[in-house]
């Protein structure tokens, strides 16, 4: 077997908003599936996430994770280029008032990285290589 590919799935609450929160991060909505949407894609360069509104996946309505303060969603690393690019994405975030649970830290394994959580509790560790500045 070669795989060419893998597109993760998240379950979300409400696309539409979904859409929104990866666009204020640079994403771009790719193409959406019903009226109204309830499957569509965002992407960044060549990456792909598929969203799935009430399905493929853990949940069926709205969490605000923060508030509750659980891991409920799935977890995933988003790799930047460079530490002065997790920081830029960071300082983005925190202007959208978007729910950081860990501000950019260097790590003893090598990586400078940030935890966002998306408001139906996936969490992404946006990072990169400490000797990529």
């Amino acid at each position: 077997m070669k795989v060419r590919c893998l597109t993760p799935i998240l379950n979300v609450s409400n696309i539409v908003e979904s859409f929104a929160w990866f666009g204020k991060l640079g994403w771009t909505r790719l193409w959406d599936w019903g009226a109204p949407p309830t499957f569509g894609a965002v992407g960044c360069g060549s990456i792909e996430i598929f969203l799935c509104e009430r399905g493929q996946g853990h949940g069926g309505s709205r969490l605000d994770a923060a508030a509750l303060d659980e891991e409920v969603g799935v977890w995933m690393a988003w790799n930047l280029g460079t530490p002065a690019e997790v920081d830029e994405v960071h300082a983005l975030a925190q202007r959208h008032g978007m729910v950081v649970t860990m501000p950019p830290t260097d790590e003893p394994w090598g990586m400078r990285e940030f935890h966002l959580r998306h408001p139906d509790g996936h969490t992404f560790r946006v990072g990169a290589g400490l000797d990529e500045d």
